[in-house]
């Protein structure tokens, strides 16, 4: 993507506001000039500092923020070139309101905004900035084509993150079926573990029953062995003669 420039801003352009003494408005422009001589030069660190020398002295300087963003934008410093851009967009109304030829600097502008927005992928506000700028230059094919892209870019990311939100749903719902049936056998092996232990302990209490009962009959059939025994002595004792 190329960073919409088709010219520096030139003072006499008229976008220059009133800020001071003359001095201080030839200090402005001997900065800006110095700034541009550097940046076509491919100096932009350089100019970047000619640049922001022109804001100090007026810091209301179109001129000096639009160069100081295209400077900036050119070392990749993107965050920075977007705020010196958005102290422009700020006073659209006023800019164009002063001069409507500065409609078409402005559409540079917003083409610029795109543009580092498409590089942080943030392609639903590269859209928005794409378009303020056709707004503003409708002829621009550039801005057109990026426009496209940043839709397409952005149709495919919003699908990425449907995808990815039915992925995150979708794993949350296995997650909570294997959760129940985890649950489920756990309490099917609490219950047939209960069972289990039910049955040994029937187990245990049959066993000792039955043994209880054959002790029972033992003693029972011994009693009976022996209440035998002392009848018969003492029927021979009954029966004995003298």
């Amino acid at each position: 993507m190329n960073m919409k420039r088709s010219t520096l801003y030139i003072i006499s352009i008229g976008l220059l506001l009133a800020a001071g003494s003359a001095s201080a408005q030839k200090a402005e422009r001997s900065n800006i000039r110095q700034g541009n001589r550097l940046y076509r030069n491919e100096k932009y660190t350089e100019s970047e500092i000619a640049y922001r020398k022109g804001l100090t002295v007026n810091p209301r300087s179109v001129e000096a923020a639009y160069n100081l963003g295209n400077a900036l934008y050119k070392q990749k410093k993107y965050p920075e070139a977007a705020e010196q851009y958005m102290q422009i967009v700020g006073r659209r109304e006023q800019l164009l309101a002063d001069n409507p030829a500065n409609g078409r600097r402005l559409a540079e502008v917003y083409h610029n905004l795109g543009n580092i927005q498409m590089q942080g992928k943030d392609y639903a506000k590269s859209v928005e900035a794409y378009k303020q700028s056709l707004r503003l230059n409708p002829k621009d094919d550039e801005t057109r084509y990026n426009l496209a892209l940043a839709q397409k870019l952005l149709k495919n990311q919003q699908q990425q993150q449907q995808n990815q939100q039915q992925n995150q749903q979708q794993q949350q719902q296995q997650q909570q079926e294997q959760q129940q049936q985890q649950q489920k056998e756990d309490k099917r092996e609490n219950k047939t573990q209960q069972e289990k232990q039910q049955n040994e302990q029937m187990s245990q209490d049959n066993a000792q029953q039955i043994l209880d009962a054959f002790l029972q009959d033992e003693r029972d059939t011994q009693e009976k062995v022996k209440k035998a025994q002392r009848q018969q002595q003492e029927r021979r004792k009954t029966d004995k003669q003298w």
